[in-house]
């Protein structure tokens, strides 16, 4: 049987009390929204049954139904999301997006509905390192990462040199295609929020494990266009959700209830 999701890594965002309030009516407004599904179990490809599926997806039909909006979804890849939001093609974007001022410069976040810790997701029988200074203390291991991407800065100023370019880092366009070459021993580590990392672990039956102490916080949020007037009502439609517990029970169907694969 495939293990619960269970997230130690995860930090629930505390519930703030609401004052009774009526959300927003958009009128049934189309929202493109844009999300990558590689990233279990906030937003991914259901392998049994093709489905994209997962935790962004619940909440944003929770949104949308709050705010009487029509939500029409589209992917891209990563490294297209952020600009691509930012020239105005899509309305949201999601896919685990961690808040930074940096990309606060191009988007417009949401508040944060939720906080993870980053951590070393390796495979199950590795024994040449347990933390972050033995990694950096041996030349011949290599680290997968997406550039631009909050693992990328971790991985280059936190593990090793602060060398953006440190031929010990192997990019790939997908977080899921550098867990695959973490499987198949192309890299040696990956890092990764916690959601993900549990998630990935639940799921290996033993392939893959978490080493080492945590490297850090991130909040994520949904990005927008700058000067978007989506921001004030999902940030509304979010705020709601925390004070009823909806945001709860996402959490628990996802990171515990949830078993990958089946």
């Amino acid at each position: 049987m495939k293990q619960f999701f269970q997230s130690a890594a995860l930090l629930l965002l505390a519930a703030t009390p609401l004052a009774a309030q009526d959300l927003p009516d958009l009128g049934g407004r189309e929202v493109v929204v844009v999300t990558e599904n590689a990233y279990p179990p906030l937003q991914f490809v259901d392998p049994a049954s093709g489905a994209a599926i997962g935790w962004e997806y619940d909440a944003m039909a929770e949104i949308a139904a709050r705010l009487n909006i029509a939500v029409v979804y589209e992917t891209i890849s990563w490294d297209a999301m952020i600009p691509a939001v930012s020239e105005g093609q899509y309305d949201i974007g999601m896919t685990g997006i961690t808040i930074r001022e940096d990309r606060a410069e191009m988007v417009d976040f949401s508040d944060a509905y939720m906080r993870s810790e980053m951590v070393m997701l390796v495979r199950g029988d590795e024994t040449r390192f347990d933390d972050a200074a033995s990694f950096a203390a041996d030349d011949d291991l290599l680290i997968a990462a997406q550039p631009g991407t909050t693992p990328f800065y971790v991985g280059v100023y936190d593990v090793l040199d602060g060398d953006e370019a440190n031929p010990r880092i192997r990019l790939f366009e997908t977080f899921g295609a550098g867990v695959q070459a973490l499987k198949t021993g192309d890299v040696d580590l990956v890092l990764t929020d916690g959601t993900a990392g549990e998630g990935y672990v639940a799921a290996s039956e033993g392939g893959l494990k978490i080493v080492g102490e945590k490297l850090g916080t991130e909040d994520f949020g949904f990005i927008f266009p700058k000067g978007s007037d989506l921001v004030a009502p999902v940030n509304a439609a979010i705020a709601a959700m925390r004070a009823d517990g909806t945001i709860d029970a996402l959490n628990k169907t996802w990171f515990l209830d949830y078993k990958m694969g089946e």
